[in-house]
């Protein structure tokens, strides 16, 4: 990815990276703070809970099929994003075991308000 180079009037030049919502949609980016990008897996993780959440609870999904489901896909599309999309290297950030526990029990505690709202609100008598 091309970065942008700014000049400031002291005549230094300065380096801009885009916003972290352009690298975060933008295959391979440059991530050199390694806290935004742990930022994005948390919230990306956020989003994919409330949204599989959702679906459990229209399917209507139950038991440890569900959680199993949902542990799995949660692994595999992080998995996916940080190395097939992003490229990161995961010795970075600690190895991969870290960047698949980052922001995992919020995630699935919002997965399962979620998903237990939904199936309650549409199935339950």
């Amino acid at each position: 990815m091309i970065q942008k180079k700014k000049s400031e009037r002291n005549g230094t030049v300065k380096s801009v990276l885009p916003s972290v919502w352009v690298r975060t949609f933008t295959p391979n980016s440059n991530w050199p703070d390694k806290d935004e990008f742990l930022d994005v897996v948390y919230w990306a993780r956020q989003i994919l809970g409330v949204i599989l959440g959702l679906g459990w609870g229209l399917i209507p999904l139950k038991g440890f099929i569900g959680l199993a489901l949902f542990c799995l896909l949660n692994a595999l599309v992080l998995y996916t994003y940080t190395s097939v999309f992003q490229k990161v290297d995961d010795e970075e950030f600690g190895g991969i075991w870290e960047l698949i526990k980052e922001g995992f029990m919020t995630s699935f505690a919002s997965f399962l308000v979620t998903w237990i709202m939904m199936y309650s609100a549409i199935h339950y008598d």
